[in-house]
């Protein structure tokens, strides 16, 4: 759960009269997110979320806000920010850098069914397909130099066996040069929680903040190790071939990724690992409530190092 600033309907008022967006009907705190403050806003003109940020920089946003209204004018469902009457899309609410963006509709589903895990691939694929016109560059933040300095941080708290396991992945994708492989903006945070689902179609991808610039093959890795993995840590065969057949059909899989996709799917899974260690044995005060279990995704990584064969499409 976030760290909530407090947002008062006045000051909200007062704010909005920077907007064309009508009177303010209501305002509602969100109880969920990790670092940023959240509301439902609701005007005369429409449905918005509000969000001020605890965490991130008025210099970092607008590559994140600049992301999210490309997508926007390309057909991609995500929250579009709304420009204030001098045409910026980030303002200062309560001491913190602020933006209100349109509310999407739908649901996440924690169990989805085949045909919205086939729907998310198609989605995917057009994302990754319109992100190639977006010219902002935006460095990994959980990339090779985080995972670098944090494995070491939580290595103290692991068993030997544990330790070894994350040594060795650590140095394997230390050695690796993705660089030849299809790049671009990626979401890579798009687990089940950040998709908004309308029965068979994908009606909202949110919560861009860890969007970056990197291979396109890594956020495949990183939502089918989410969305095709099966209680027991291994890859639903037919789920996962699904998945990436419709996201080939989007935006066609290379020979190249389809030789890198083994380590893929083990960096995906390394760096959810490493970063809910991280937030269990060492939270950011105020930041975390309720850390995940690390323990999946380590489950997750040992499957897929086991695994000799990984699901992949029929020749291509």
């Amino acid at each position: 759960m976030a760290v909530y600033t407090s947002v008062t309907e006045a000051e909200l008022a007062a704010w909005l009269k920077n907007y064309s967006l009508g009177q303010l009907l209501e305002l509602q705190g969100i109880a969920s997110g990790i670092s940023n403050t959240n509301f439902f806003v609701t005007t005369g003109n429409g449905r918005f979320v509000l969000t001020l940020f605890e965490k991130l920089t008025r210099d970092e946003l607008p590559f994140y806000l600049n992301l999210m209204a490309h997508l926007s004018r390309h057909g991609i469902p995500c929250p579009s920010p709304v420009a204030n009457r001098h045409n910026q899309f980030l303002g200062e609410l309560c001491g913190k850098p602020a933006c209100i963006v349109s509310r999407l509709s739908g649901k996440s589903a924690i169990h989805p069914e085949l045909s919205q895990c086939v729907a998310m691939g198609a989605m995917l694929g057009q994302m990754h397909t319109a992100g190639q016109s977006f010219s902002q560059i935006m460095p990994n933040a959980r990339g090779k130099a985080w995972r670098g300095a944090t494995a070491p941080l939580v290595r103290p708290f692991l068993n030997a066996t544990q330790a070894t396991l994350l040594d060795s992945e650590i140095a394997l994708h230390a050695a690796q040069n993705w660089s030849m492989l299809p790049q671009g903006v990626i979401h890579a945070d798009l687990f089940r929680d950040n998709v908004l689902l309308l029965d068979d179609r994908v009606g909202g991808l949110i919560d861009f903040y860890y969007a970056c610039s990197d291979a396109l093959l890594y956020d495949v890795a990183i939502t089918v190790n989410d969305w095709c993995m099966n209680p027991d840590g291994l890859l639903d065969e037919f789920r996962t071939r699904q998945f990436l057949h419709a996201y080939h059909a989007m935006r066609p899989l290379l020979p190249g990724e389809q030789a890198a996709w083994p380590l893929m799917l083990r960096l995906g899974a390394l760096r959810f690992w490493l970063s809910r260690l991280h937030d269990l044995y060492l939270p950011t005060e105020g930041e975390l409530i309720h850390a995940h279990d690390p323990v999946h995704f380590e489950r997750i990584l040992k499957n897929h190092i086991a695994t000799t064969s990984p699901v992949w499409l029929e020749p291509i």
